[in-house]
């Protein structure tokens, strides 16, 4: 999913950006509101992480303003206010969910994917299967065989896009960008070393082996024919 996040808080925004591209969305930032509101018209998003508290203009003004405009974008509103009065005020300002500051990540992650899922069924695939081997988005969870598998980040998001696009081909290259997020090759073996370790984790000790090396191509989860 595209997300854009309107958050002042720096380090806030880079922590809950790092999340969201680990769990392969694409995020983009604005620091204050008056950006925030310009981004949020200009631009397509499928979600909107909107702080309350801004400077330059307050989130719940951009929220209102984006409505009366016709934008129909799911927002999650971000706040340390957590009265009921708070929540209510900002869901009648056209938020359509709302969390508490501190927050869980994966929490508001699920939050983010329920929302946008609500608003295109069928759009947002949460489950991805391969034989035996299923990985749910929504939980960060993986099993095969029924057996729970734990991965770190980084191979959680390596297999989530081998998955997506199981059955294909995926070059370094592809990996490198949507992985990674490196648009150029850093001429290290950091793929090898991850891919390693996953194949480690999902095949060793399961049958078939599921992830495959296309020589000169690079990488394929499947079935063996």
């Amino acid at each position: 999913m595209r997300i854009l996040i309107i958050e002042d808080d720096i380090e806030a925004a880079a922590y809950l950006a790092k999340g969201l591209k680990e769990a392969g969305h694409h995020c983009e930032h604005a620091a204050d509101g008056d950006q925030g509101y310009d981004m949020a018209a200009k631009s397509g998003y499928d979600v909107m992480i909107i702080d309350r508290m801004l400077p330059k203009r307050d989130g719940l003004s951009i929220i209102e303003q984006r409505r009366a405009e016709g934008d129909e974008t799911p927002v999650l509103i971000l706040s340390a206010l957590g009265e009921v009065d708070d929540r209510v005020t900002g869901l009648r300002a056209g938020g359509d969910d709302y969390l508490t500051k501190p927050y869980a990540f994966t929490e508001l992650l699920a939050r983010i994917e329920v929302m946008a899922r609500r608003r295109n069924p069928g759009e947002v695939e949460t489950t991805y299967r391969v034989a035996d081997l299923e990985l749910d988005r929504l939980s960060h969870t993986v099993k095969r065989a029924g057996e729970s598998i734990l991965l770190q980040p980084r191979e959680f998001r390596l297999l989530e896009y081998l998955m997506k696009n199981a059955g294909q081909v995926v070059t370094r290259t592809m990996l490198l960008e949507n992985v990674w997020d490196y648009h150029f090759d850093p001429q290290t073996n950091v793929i090898d070393v991850h891919i390693s370790r996953l194949r480690a984790k999902i095949d060793k000790g399961f049958d078939p082996a599921l992830l495959q090396t296309v020589r000169g191509s690079g990488y394929s989860l499947r079935e063996p024919d």
